[in-house]
Parts: C-alpha cells; sequence; structure tokens
C-alpha cells in the first residue's frame, strides 16, 4: 500500500517538475499530469536498468535524468493529445 502511495507522489512531482521545464502552458488535469510523471518514472528506470546505470554508488543522476526526460516528453504528448480531445468537442 506504502508503495502505491510513493509512486503516486513521485509520479506527481516528477510531472510537475516536467510542466515547469515545459514552455507555455499544459492544459492538462492534475491527474494526467500524475500518470505522465508515473510514466516516466517507470520508463527511466526500465532504461537505466537496460544501459546498466541504475543501481551505482551514490545517487543515481543519470536515472533520474532519463525519469525526468521521459515524465517531459509524456506530459507534452498528453498535453496536445489532450488540447486535441478538447478543440475536437468544442
Amino acid at each position: 500500500m506504502f508503495q502505491l502511495l510513493w509512486i503516486l507522489i513521485l509520479g506527481l512531482i516528477l510531472g510537475a517538475l516536467a510542466r515547469l521545464l515545459l514552455s507555455g502552458k499544459q492544459d492538462i488535469p492534475i491527474w494526467l499530469t500524475t500518470l505522465a510523471g508515473v510514466g516516466g518514472a517507470w520508463l527511466g528506470n526500465g532504461v537505466s536498468g537496460w544501459i546498466g546505470v541504475r543501481h551505482t554508488g551514490g545517487i543515481d543522476w543519470i536515472r533520474h535524468a532519463l525519469q525526468l526526460g521521459f515524465a517531459v516528453a509524456l506530459v507534452a504528448l498528453a498535453a496536445s493529445l489532450w488540447a486535441g480531445r478538447s478543440a475536437a468537442r468544442h
């Protein structure tokens, strides 16, 4: 149960950082921001394990950079899809 809570908190933090790094306004709901952050964390962990830098001595900066990079990409994708969805409805 606590692991799920930490995953959601990390997703919210990564999603919020991703939104801060992107230029312009991302008009997406907070739940979609959190899901993009969770997805970025999951993809960043997978890629860092694949290239062999997931567990290093000290802080895993490369893994965290990959997580944030994927979160930025997913927030940008979600914002464009969400904008297209709401434009199609009007």
